[in-house]
């Protein structure tokens, strides 16, 4: 089913919304979240808590891209499942071994301050991917919005984990020189 139809049945309020929802984008959900938690009933759970987020949301929200959105709810739900089963102590998996990589980076986010700052460092992040050739964007977003392990991820683009690596590496110190520049980044 098309994505305009599937969004027209939340609209419409029919429950056959979910259905689809996970009949489409099930397997993509799951593989995200099971790659940030590596537990598959925590993964069923946040992809569930996808569809009620997606409910919730729309309306009054209409995503232009079901993908992008459905993508983002399940990670964002995916990672606090994780700092949650993780705050007393810190485990040596993909999602750690992600959040370490972006720590020098990105400010902590600790605090609930303020969801301005939240916005204002996304947009400073999406103006600094729009500064990547498409290679190193794909490399980018793949590994730590999808956070696919790296091996995977050289796989998938045939190029070698030792070009993936060290690709991240510059990227990650861009990216703090272009946060510093904005001021976001200490």
């Amino acid at each position: 089913m098309e994505d305009d139809k599937i969004i027209a049945l939340y609209w419409a309020r029919k429950e056959e919304a979910i259905s689809e929802t996970d009949r489409k984008y099930g397997s993509y959900c799951r593989s995200i979240s099971f790659r940030i938690l590596n537990d598959k009933e925590d993964s069923e759970e946040c992809v569930n808590d996808t569809w009620l987020h997606t409910w919730n949301a729309i309306p009054p929200g209409k995503p232009e891209f079901l993908a992008g959105f459905l993508g983002k709810i399940v990670r964002n739900l995916s990672i606090s499942k994780y700092r949650a089963g993780h705050a007393q102590k810190r485990g040596s998996g993909e999602t750690q071994a992600l959040l370490d990589e972006l720590e020098e980076c990105i400010p902590s986010g600790k605090s609930v301050e303020d969801e301005i700052e939240g916005r204002e460092t996304a947009a400073a992040i999406n103006r600094f991917l729009e500064t990547l050739d498409a290679e190193s964007r794909k490399i980018f977003v793949r590994r730590y919005f999808w956070a696919e392990p790296v091996k995977e991820l050289a796989g998938n683009l045939n190029i070698s984990e030792g070009k993936v690596k060290s690709q991240l590496f510059r990227m990650r110190a861009k990216l703090k020189m272009h946060l510093e520049k904005e001021g976001i980044a200490l």
